[in-house]
């Protein structure tokens, strides 16, 4: 049980780094850019479930408020977490158990994880839009289309791509007992 519960830790901060690369993939807009961080949170949830899912996107969230330059566009510091794009990064946290909850809560299949991936999406949007509402002191609609509409086409793109990989590479992970069929 140990064993299990430090290789799930181990895990969590290789999920950890793969969000830091992947938030370097990026399409730059006005106020917040597109990257491949809800990508690799899709990933991680779907890979190690809810908690170690939260635990891996505590740790990214940690490391680069800490200053490691691992959000997007190589930056970092606590400045990051109450910018703009810090309702995202918190949004990241809550869409990980989301995700890795609905999987735990149903079962592990590419259907499933797709829902699941489209409901952490969702999440993350939410938590980005009503920061950036608050923070900019925006409208609602203003909000929307600053916080919402420029990532909806690409976010299902991504929550496609988070199921299809993410169950593939779960599926061999527990073939190969590096994971448990059901995390803990």
């Amino acid at each position: 049980m140990e064993r299990q519960r430090l290789r799930m830790l181990i895990n969590c901060g290789i999920f950890a780094a793969i969000t830091a690369i992947l938030a370097q993939v990026e399409i730059p807009l006005p106020l917040i850019p597109i990257s491949g961080q809800t990508l690799a949170v899709g990933l991680a949830a779907t890979i190690l479930g809810s908690r170690y899912g939260a635990i891996s996107m505590i740790v990214y969230m940690l490391i680069g408020a800490a200053g490691v330059p691992v959000f997007a566009g190589f930056s970092g510091g606590a400045h990051v977490l109450v910018g703009p794009t810090g309702g995202y990064i918190f949004g990241f946290i809550a869409a990980a158990f989301v995700t890795g909850w609905i999987l735990e809560k149903t079962s592990y299949t590419l259907l499933l994880a797709l829902v699941a991936n489209i409901a952490g999406m969702i999440v993350t949007l939410a938590f980005g839009t009503i920061y950036l509402k608050i923070l900019l002191e925006m409208s609602w609609p203003a909000a929307m289309a600053a916080g919402v509409y420029p990532f909806l086409v690409v976010g299902l793109i991504k929550a496609f791509l988070a199921a299809w990989i993410g169950i593939a590479v779960r599926q061999r992970l527990v073939h190969a007992r590096l994971i448990h069929p059901i995390t803990e």
